[in-house]
């Protein structure tokens, strides 16, 4: 315990209360119509579910530690996004199932097919410069 902060380890609340109560807080986080309230919500909600995490974050230079913590913030707030909006494949996986999706496109003559061939083309070429130039880091899952 400290003047900001409490720390309960393997507390002794009923799991079923708890569960009952993030039910609760999730019901106001989707009725909320502030943003800040909303995000004050989800921290309470972490906090109940253990899905808390305590980073600590050093450098060499004060400049340095305000580099990583840059980077801790936007991996914080992709993480977010992801969360909130979905996440499709990196690497170009979401733009080579797009391209595959195209080819189930209806043309009404042969421009329109020409001209869906060439956006599908487009859409691979991604994948295959990030294999290419070794920007996929697990080539084998293919």
């Amino acid at each position: 315990i400290s003047k900001d902060d409490t720390v309960i380890l393997d507390g002794a609340g009923d799991k079923k209360a708890i569960e009952e109560r993030c039910e609760q807080i999730r019901s106001a986080v989707e009725n909320s119509t502030s943003d800040y309230d909303k995000e004050k919500l989800q921290e309470r909600l972490a906090k109940l579910s253990g899905g808390v995490a305590v980073l600590k974050i050093g450098g060499a230079s004060e400049a340095e530690v305000g580099e990583r913590k840059d980077r801790v913030t936007d991996a914080l707030n992709a993480t977010k996004a992801a969360v909130e909006e979905g996440i499709v494949p990196g690497g170009g996986v979401a733009l080579l199932y797009a391209s595959n999706e195209l080819s189930k496109l209806p043309t009404a003559n042969f421009d329109q097919k020409i001209g869906v061939q060439i956006i599908q083309n487009a859409l691979k070429i991604v994948l295959s410069l990030s294999l290419l130039f070794h920007f996929w880091p697990h080539p084998a899952i293919f």
